[in-house]
């Protein structure tokens, strides 16, 4: 109806613009009157990040990140893939199916930057690679720069929605929308707009419920979020009930003959679906794009079935992080209380997704526990996916590592990079929303917000240092002396002795409403509660300001008994924050720290890359071991730092959830050094893997940690052990690496033991030294020899490599 109106406007203008402008209020009257959220956000244009935490974020998204992701997307042919499919350029289709995305995604975090920072360098360079986008758009909207390039690639299907199930064609085009929605609504722009709405158009004609047309689902849902998007530019409701039906036809074999299954969120209708399964990213858009459909439709079972869905992931499959997406195989959900540390994969997009999930059950409910999960996941979650230099980027985010992770530049499916993009400038309007006559105060940044009220326009300015401090001090400022509304101002779950809104985590000592304090002009106000919002309804005046204290002691968090990883293990937080430790900060190792349920912790002051952040120190237990079985407990000070904050100073241990005492700690392998003739960094591999004493279920299991040679191939390497003393040993074991059937390690052709003689050459210790699959191969020397250093040799096998999962000296 909209875009009727906007014709006709068009025609009227020369003929009679009073006319014209009665039309056009008609039009807006129409669009404002259609349902949406209760809670509306604050729009982007009117909130200014001011100081503190964020500002240094958002100025390095806007210059550096969004400048970086642009930059990677040139010299890895995103763009170009574009300019070649509208004939701009020659040369075929560069990288995978799905690279589109990426470029929309950018450009959707771009627009929101211009939105409180006018930049005409970053405005024309959207113009023209816009125009790019445009010219590769095929006549009758089709927009998929693989296909028109004639790239045959697996998953592509061999035609146009043959295959959607993995092709990505309707995911593509939903960030192509959301982009479009976005740069249309700062820049008034319709370039990329009118893209979208053809292509939208096309894929209305080719799906739905009418007879001739395709009914099928995307295998990766993005798109309802973007036909939302486009319904609220547009006001033409074909696209919201287009959403619908993509999102209705889930789990629906009855209609469509076949469905994807669980790995989809493909196995029930959406309805009756209560518990998160599959990739995490996915469930996270269809449970937003559930959330969009249900404002905008007032679908009862909508709205009831994610509750469902989000009680299940808050008590049972969040992690401490914020993150979601347990599994590293399919990036998906584990089973429930499945949160594991060390192998957690919790992708950067995943904790996003959850982000937007949450920011939108907000909107519906206007309850102050989805701000809660939102807050976690963007001081942990998501911070910890891009680097202080914002231009390195994590994919997965474990909470345990043994230094086989590092932040990126780029990688080739790098959805992570431009989805951190596109969020990071979303925050200001995640901090403030409004419903009727009510403001609601959701996040605490240093901002000032310009609300639109119908006791008129009211300014908001925060003062605070959070999350350091947990003093916050809001300036009202009414455009009219005397307006009367009512200011929500959430007290986080935190500060309440509530960490998470479940019983999946607990502070050990919970806090408690004796430490918040709210005040209006020095006046203490009640801590009443409705919701997680304390309201304070007066008739403000210029100069009126509220404060807010929360006390900010570190708490110490367990799990759910459930959670077998976390038995025996508490993790560490102060307000929002979760804390971790570094093997930088503490002699090389932290996953033998032992830190007691009742240990005392101090604050410090720690610089990292330029930013300032508080650090902890608390006395804990350092466990080590030798080779020949002594074990020891020493009293170390630990040090912590914000979870956000690691693997900026290299690659190393890492740890969130400690052990509370030295029995259910791990022992580091005191004063060995282990060095090898060669490796590849890698997350799944560490060089310290063949000392961990983590037995292997079997020589291909891929969920310990190993170390290979890979990809060296059919040539003699070699590990070594060197000890910090003379000692002697009787024999030898070892478990081999064997991915036969997934990937190209074998066992080796052969392998023998040497030792360092005093003189620095290396002997063959006379053996028999037989290859094992699947179990250790242990070989008892001919006689004890005794050295300082010992080093595994190794043949690999013609044109394959081979690691190790753990090898050890046997004591005499």
């Amino acid at each position: 109806m909209l875009d009727f109106f906007l014709m006709l406007l068009n025609f009227l203008t020369m003929k009679s613009i009073h006319l014209a402008l009665a039309l056009f209020s008609l039009a807006a009257a129409c669009t404002q009157a259609a349902p949406d959220y209760p809670h509306q956000p604050a729009p982007l244009t009117q909130v200014s990040i001011l100081d503190g935490f964020w500002l240094p974020r958002f100025e390095t998204n806007r210059t550096v990140t969004v400048w970086t992701d642009f930059k990677r997307s040139e010299e890895t042919g995103r763009v170009s893939n574009f300019a070649r499919a509208g004939k701009l350029e020659q040369g075929p289709f560069v990288g995978i199916y799905f690279n589109d995305s990426d470029v929309y995604k950018i450009i959707e975090g771009a627009a929101y930057t211009l939105a409180t920072k006018p930049d005409p360098k970053l405005d024309a360079y959207l113009d023209a690679l816009i125009v790019k986008i445009a010219a590769a758009q095929e006549p009758d909207g089709y927009l998929y720069t693989a296909r028109t390039l004639g790239a045959k690639q697996k998953n592509m299907g061999k035609t146009r929605w043959s295959y959607i199930r993995h092709s990505h064609e309707l995911y593509n085009v939903g960030h192509l929308y959301e982009a479009a929605a976005a740069h249309f609504a700062i820049t008034g722009k319709r370039t990329l707009l009118d893209v979208a709405i053809k292509n939208a158009d096309l894929i209305d004609k080719t799906f739905g419920p009418r007879e001739g047309q395709l009914k099928d689902v995307p295998g990766h849902e993005e798109i309802e979020i973007g036909l939302c998007s486009l319904f609220r530019v547009t006001g033409e409701r074909r696209y919201l009930d287009l959403a619908k039906f993509f999102t209705d036809l889930r789990g629906r074999k009855d209609l469509r003959g076949s469905i994807y299954g669980p790995y989809h969120q493909d196995h029930l209708p959406v309805v009756e679906q209560t518990e998160a399964v599959g990739h995490a990213v996915r469930a996270g858009y269809l449970y937003a794009g559930m959330a969009d459909i249900a404002a905008l439709t007032g679908d009862a079972k909508y709205i009831a079935a994610i509750d469902k869905l989000w009680e299940n992931v808050v008590s049972k499959k969040l992690h401490l992080n914020g993150g979601i997406g347990a599994r590293h195989s399919g990036e998906a959900f584990g089973n429930n209380y499945e949160l594991p540390n060390e192998s957690a994969y919790l992708e950067t997009c995943a904790a996003i997704a959850n982000g937007l999930w949450n920011q939108r059950m907000f909107l519906l409910h206007g309850d102050a526990k989805y701000i809660d999960v939102l807050e976690r996941g963007l001081y942990n979650g998501v911070l910890s996916g891009i680097s202080f230099s914002g231009d390195e980027f994590f994919y997965p985010n474990p909470l345990a590592s043994r230094g086989g992770y590092k932040r990126s530049k780029w990688f080739d499916c790098s959805c992570c990079p431009g989805n951190i993009v596109r969020f990071i400038p979303q925050f200001g309007q995640f901090a403030y929303a409004r419903r009727d006559a009510a403001i609601y105060v959701n996040l605490f940044i240093a901002s000032s917000a310009a609300l639109d009220t119908p006791s008129g326009k009211v300014t908001l300015t925060q003062q605070t240092d959070y999350p350091w401090s947990g003093k916050i001090r809001i300036a009202v400022t009414p455009e009219k002396a005397g307006a009367a509304f009512p200011l929500k101002v959430r007290i986080p779950g935190w500060a309440l002795g509530r960490p998470v809104p479940s019983d999946l985590y607990t502070q050990v000592v919970p806090a408690s409403a004796d430490t918040v304090a709210i005040g209006v002009n020095g006046q203490s106000v009640p801590l009443t509660l409705d919701k997680g919002y304390v309201t304070i309804d007066r008739a403000w005046q210029a100069g009126d300001v509220v404060t807010l204290s929360l006390a900010m002691p570190v708490r110490r968090i367990q799990s759910h008994p459930a959670v077998k990883d976390n038995v025996g293990r508490l993790a560490v937080e102060r307000g929002p924050v979760v804390y971790c430790a570094e093997g930088v900060d503490n002699d090389g190792h932290v996953l033998n720290l032992a830190l007691p349920a009742d240990a005392t912790f101090t604050e410090d002051r720690l610089n990292i890359q330029g930013h300032e952040l508080v650090a902890l120190k608390a006395p804990a237990q350092a466990i080590s071991a030798s080779f020949d079985g002594i074990k020891e407990v020493a009293p170390v000070t630990a040090t912590l730092i914000p979870y956000f904050a690691w693997c900026h100073r290299g690659a190393g241990e890492m740890q969130v959830w400690f052990p509370a005492d030295s029995a259910n700690a791990e022992s580091a392998l005191s004063g060995v050094k282990i060095t090898t003739s060669y490796a590849l960094p890698s997350p799944h591999e560490n060089l310290s893997a063949v000392a961990d004493r983590i037995l292997p279920r079997n020589s291909g299991d891929h969920n310990v940690q190993r170390m290979t040679w890979w990809d060296h191939k059919g040539s003699a390497e070699w590990v070594q052990y060197d000890l910090p003393r003379t000692a002697t040993f009787r024999g030898t074991k070892v478990y081999w690496f064997d991915d036969t059937g997934r990937g190209e390690c074998r066992i080796p052709a052969s392998w023998k033991i040497q030792a360092q003689g005093a003189d620095g050459t290396w002997t063959d210790v006379p053996a028999s030294y037989p290859v094992k699959k699947n179990a250790f191969g242990e070989v008892r020397f001919a006689a004890p020899v005794t050295a300082k250093a010992f080093r595994l040799s190794v043949q690999l096998q013609p044109k394959f490599s081979a690691g190790v999962l753990e090898w050890s000296l046997l004591p005499k």
